[in-house]
């Protein structure tokens, strides 16, 4: 397909100067019409393919494509570094951050610990007298307490209700029964093991 342009256009897009344009034209190298005093160059689209500025333009293209795929890669690579940056910056608050819970941790444990110590201590100088005495009496070397678990468990299997189980054990606090040590200020009581065969009558 072809169109008609002036001389200057016909320089422009075919890479060559007037005096080159006009050459071509004398020498039947290039088809032209004269309209109005002025001279037209018809130019092909494979003369505009072939031309030098088109082969220039597509190295410009190129070398803009390349261009801006290094830039895109250079945004990349930025990103990257940040990205990177941000991660280790969190990376060392999470391990600050769990130092710091362990250490709390520890010392909540090590309070706990000594509450715990504290408390044993407590345990042991209330019932060591009621203990200590038991042994005298009985004339036992080593003295075992079963759960109030156990103890439910062995009177529920030998059918004893769970009000039965109540009375059985407020009678025998009352009576001062030595397998029952009951603490009145914290409320808590410890069974010595026994056959408990008195108690299922």
């Amino acid at each position: 397909m072809e169109r008609l342009v002036t001389t200057t256009q016909a320089a422009q897009i075919l890479g060559l100067s007037l005096q080159g344009i006009h050459y071509r034209i004398k020498n039947n190298q290039l088809k032209s019409i004269k309209q109005s005093g002025k001279i037209f160059v018809y130019i092909t689209e494979q003369m505009e393919h072939n031309s030098p500025n088109n082969t220039i333009n597509k190295k410009e293209n190129k070398n803009s494509d390349i261009s801006l795929i290094i830039e895109v890669k250079d945004e990349q690579i930025a990103l990257l570094k940040k990205s990177n940056k941000w991660m280790k910056k969190q990376y060392i608050s999470e391990i600050n951050r769990l130092e710091r819970n362990q250490k709390n941790m520890m010392s909540v444990l090590n309070s706990e610990i000594k509450l715990l110590q504290s408390a044993f201590n407590e345990m042991r100088s209330i019932y060591k007298p009621q203990i200590e005495n038991l042994k005298k009496s009985e004339n036992i070397k080593d003295v075992k307490f079963i759960s109030l678990k156990d103890f439910l468990f062995f009177m529920k299997k030998n059918n004893k209700s769970q009000n039965d189980i109540k009375t059985i054990i407020l009678d025998a606090i009352k009576e001062n029964d030595e397998r029952f040590i009951y603490n009145k200020n914290d409320k808590k009581l410890l069974i010595l093991d026994s056959n408990f065969e008195d108690l299922l009558l």
